[in-house]
């Protein structure tokens, strides 16, 4: 792990090829960056949050955010994953939240923070958090605030907000392990509360295609298991990633072919967490969406050369 002030970050044009990260911390042969994660300006807080570690096999690990207010220039061992495996995000997070794990091949797992316990060691592999089919990988973790509902409640909210959700699939047929599908009598004031603690996750494959599906269709289970059906693919296509996003952010796409298109969260299609989704980009029969990442509005026409 390193740590750096933004202001030492050199800032530069989208068009250029940037600095090199070798020049900002001393990186070792064939050692690469994976994730970058913004940390709480007052330290004094940190050891009121946790960072959770996701690698590609399915583990996790959990660690007091206090463990690294002190990292040297040469950086500090964070995890020492299994040969062969690494890590493929790490996330600040609370004990009244969910980790949301998903994979390659359109799995998907949530569970609450607490089903990993926190480690004291820098330098364990963690916990099992999804169990992976062959040739599968975690490709993206994703933090979401905890709430109590169940499938009844959820089904019966979807049928509720059904008008609001604009051609959203707002009953999602039930996966083994499920219960039949039943609504519950829910209250308006359990209702309304729950439009308040609605989250949304967006999930984009290789393919271009994409949705946003509700939190609520991802229901929490216990860690560990083979979870659900995070996207319904076809063909070859993989998931390229998955995280929670907020209707005023944009979306950033990128392809293997150095294509780029810019969209507005809101204008993506709130669809069933295991359906196909939409179109996001039109990628060529030897392109595939290789990056995703969500930014704050901008401001301008999506089109608008520099406007990134």
């Amino acid at each position: 792990a390193y740590k750096m002030k933004v202001w030492r970050l050199p800032q530069g044009d989208p068009r250029t090829k940037g600095r090199a990260l070798v020049n900002l911390f001393p990186l070792e042969q064939g050692e690469t960056i994976t994730s970058v994660m913004a940390l709480p300006e007052d330290e004094r807080d940190w050891d009121k949050l946790d960072v959770m570690f996701a690698t590609r096999s399915g583990g996790v690990r959990r660690n007091k955010l206090s463990d690294f207010v002190q990292v040297n220039r040469n950086g500090k061992i964070a995890m020492k994953p299994d040969e062969g495996d690494g890590i493929v995000d790490v996330q600040i997070c609370s004990e009244n939240e969910d980790i949301l794990l998903t994979t390659a091949n359109g799995q998907c797992i949530r569970f609450a923070v607490p089903e990993v316990r926190v480690f004291s060691g820098r330098t364990s592999t963690g916990n099992r958090g999804i169990k992976l089919d062959d040739g599968d990988a975690v490709i993206g973790m994703g933090v979401l605030r905890h709430v109590d509902v169940t499938s009844a409640e959820a089904r019966a909210y979807f049928k509720w907000d059904a008008q609001a959700r604009d051609g959203a699939e707002a009953e999602p047929e039930p996966e083994a392990g499920e219960d039949s599908g039943e609504i519950a009598e829910v209250p308006f004031e359990r209702l309304a509360w729950l439009k308040t603690q609605e989250q949304f996750v967006l999930t984009v494959t290789s393919g271009g295609l994409g949705k946003r599906a509700s939190s609520y269709e991802y229901r929490v289970t216990g860690r560990g298991g083979k979870g659900l059906i995070a996207h319904r693919l076809t063909g070859e296509a993989r998931i390229t990633a998955s995280f929670p996003v907020h209707q005023d952010e944009e979306l950033l796409l990128v392809t293997d072919k150095g294509q780029l298109i810019r969209t507005p969260i809101d204008q993506i299609r709130i669809a069933g967490r295991a359906t196909q989704g939409v179109i996001l980009i039109n990628v060529a029969e030897d392109e595939h969406v290789v990056a995703a990442e969500r930014l704050e509005a901008l401001g301008g026409d999506n089109g608008e050369e520099g406007a990134v």
